[in-house]
C-alpha cells in the first residue's frame, strides 16, 4: 500500500470512509467497491479501504473492540502482540522503574500501544515505511509515544541512553526482531515463517549488543528458542495464551524477575500461573505401565516448552513431555487433571476392542513423545458406537501406551 493512501486512512474523509464500514462482510466486496466507486470515492481508495476493512475484521480476535479503531498490514497483524501479553510486557518495565522505552522494530505498534497506555514514553522505530505509518496511526492518541521511520540498527542508543539519564530519565529496550523472510509467501500467502536465530532480523548478535549497552532490554522471540541460547543472568519466559505458547521473552537486568527458565500460563480472566525452575522436582519417571497411578497431570505447553514439566505432581510418564501420574489428586493453574480409566500397551486392535466392549466410538487423542499420526489413529479407532473417550497416547520406558482418561474432573 501506498504511504501517501495509508496516510488518508489516518484521518479526515478517508477514516471516516472506512470506519463507516464496520461490519463489512468480505463476500459483499465487489457490491461495495462497485457502490463506493458510484459515489465518486478513487478506485485506490476503495481498494486500501476494503482491505483495511477486512484487516480489522480479521483483528477483532486478538485485538478486541480496539481493532475498530487501528490500521493493520497483513503481516503486522499476524506477528502483532496480544495486547493481553504486551501489557505484560510493559509491566516488567514500570516495575523496574523504567520511564521510557526505545522500541526497535516495532511492526505495527502493539507492543508500544501498551507502554504509552502505562505512562512510558515511547520512542518506536520501523524500517518498513508502511508499516511505521501504522504504527504512527494506531500510536496518535498517545502523545508520550513517538514513531520514527528508519533502521534499528541506526539508533544510538549510548547517546540516547545517555541524553535521557542525564535528565533523570530512565530508558530501556524493546526488540521484537522479524521472523519472517521478507517476500517469501507459502500457499496461504503469509510471509514463510524463520526459527534459527542466525535468520531473524535484526540478529541475535546485534540484540545482545543492544542490551549490553542498555541493562533493561527485553527481546521477543521465538517460542522454538533453545535453552542454550539464554544468556546468563537473564530470564528467558515461554508464554501461552489459552494453551498456546506465542512466545519466548527474554529480560536482561532489572527486568528479569525470576533468572533462568520460567512459563508463564495467561488464560482470560485469571492472574497469569508462573512456573520457574526452583518449582521441578527431582523425581524419577515411572518405569512400567502398571506404575501408572489414579490421576493423569498434563502440562501446559508454555512449561513444557520452557523445559520445566518436572514441577508436574506424582512422576513423569517420559522425561520432558509433560504427562504425569499420581495417586492423589492436586489441582494446578497450569496443568489439567484427568481421572485415569485404563492404561494398556498402543495395539489397534486390542485399543478397539476394549472400547468396543464398551460401547465407545468416538475418540479424542492426544499425544506426545510418541511417532504417531493423531488424526489417523481416531478414523483407525472410530465405530458407529455412541460412547466417546478421551485416549492419551505416549510412552512409557520407551514403549508407546494408550491411557483412557477422564476429563470431566477439570
Amino acid at each position: 500500500m501506498d504511504p501517501a493512501v495509508l496516510a488518508r486512512l489516518a484521518s479526515g474523509p478517508g477514516r471516516a470512509l472506512l470506519d463507516s464500514l464496520e461490519g463489512y462482510a468480505a463476500d459483499s466486496a465487489l457490491a461495495l467497491s462497485t457502490r463506493l466507486r458510484a459515489a465518486g470515492h478513487e478506485p485506490e481508495l476503495v481498494t486500501a479501504v476494503l482491505a483495511q476493512a477486512r484487516l480489522r475484521g480479521l483483528a477483532v480476535e486478538k485485538f478486541g473492540a480496539a481493532a475498530g479503531g487501528m490500521l493493520f498490514t497483513a503481516d503486522g497483524l499476524e506477528q502483532a502482540t496480544r495486547p493481553e501479553l504486551a501489557s505484560r510486557h510493559a509491566s516488567r518495565f514500570v516495575a523496574a522503574g523504567v520511564d521510557h522505552v526505545v522500541d526497535l522494530g516495532c511492526g505495527i505498534g502493539s507492543d508500544a500501544r501498551a507502554f504509552a497506555a502505562s505512562g512510558l514514553s515511547v520512542e518506536a522505530v520501523e524500517v518498513d515505511p508502511v508499516t511505521a505509518a501504522v504504527a504512527r496511526a494506531n500510536l496518535a492518541e498517545w502523545p508520550n509515544a513517538h514513531v520514527s521511520e528508519g533502521s534499528a540498527e541506526t539508533v544510538d542508543l549510548a547517546k540516547l541512553r545517555g541524553a535521557r539519564e542525564a535528565g533523570g530519565r530512565h530508558t530501556g529496550v524493546w526488540v521484537d526482531p522479524g521472523r519472517r523472510v521478507s517476500g517469501v509467501r507459502d500457499s496461504a500467502g503469509r510471509a514463510r515463517r524463520v526459527f534459527s536465530l542466525e535468520a531473524i532480523s535484526p540478529p541475535w548478535p546485534q540484540v545482545l549488543a543492544w542490551a549490553a549497552q542498555v541493562p533493561a532490554t527485553g527481546a521477543k522471540l521465538s517460542p522454538a528458542f533453545p535453552h542454550a541460547a539464554t544468556p546468563p543472568g537473564t530470564e528467558a519466559q515461554w508464554t501461552s495464551w489459552r494453551g498456546e505458547v506465542l512466545e519466548c521473552a527474554i529480560w536482561w537486568g532489572p527486568l528479569a524477575q525470576v533468572p533462568g527458565r520460567t512459563a508463564a500460563v495467561c488464560r482470560p480472566g485469571a492472574s497469569p500461573a508462573i512456573v520457574t525452575e526452583a518449582d521441578v522436582r527431582d523425581a524419577p519417571v515411572i518405569g512400567r505401565l502398571d506404575e501408572v497411578g489414579a490421576w493423569f497431570y498434563e502440562a501446559d505447553r508454555a512449561v513444557v516448552r520452557a523445559g520445566l514439566p518436572g514441577a508436574l505432581p506424582g512422576r513423569e510418564l517420559a522425561a520432558g513431555v509433560g504427562y504425569a501420574t499420581g495417586s492423589e489428586p492436586i489441582d494446578l493453574p497450569w496443568a489439567r487433571r484427568y481421572a485415569v480409566v485404563e492404561a494398556m500397551p498402543l495395539r489397534v486392535k486390542a485399543v478397539r476392542a476394549w472400547l468396543r466392549a464398551r460401547a465407545i466410538g468416538r475418540v479424542t487423542v492426544k499425544k506426545r513423545g510418541v511417532s504417531v499420526d493423531p488424526e489417523a489413529l481416531r478414523r483407525e479407532l472410530t465405530t458407529r458406537a455412541e460412547g466417546h473417550a478421551t485416549l492419551v497416547v505416549t510412552s512409557v520406558a520407551g514403549h508407546p501406551v494408550a491411557i483412557v482418561v477422564d476429563p470431566a474432573t477439570r
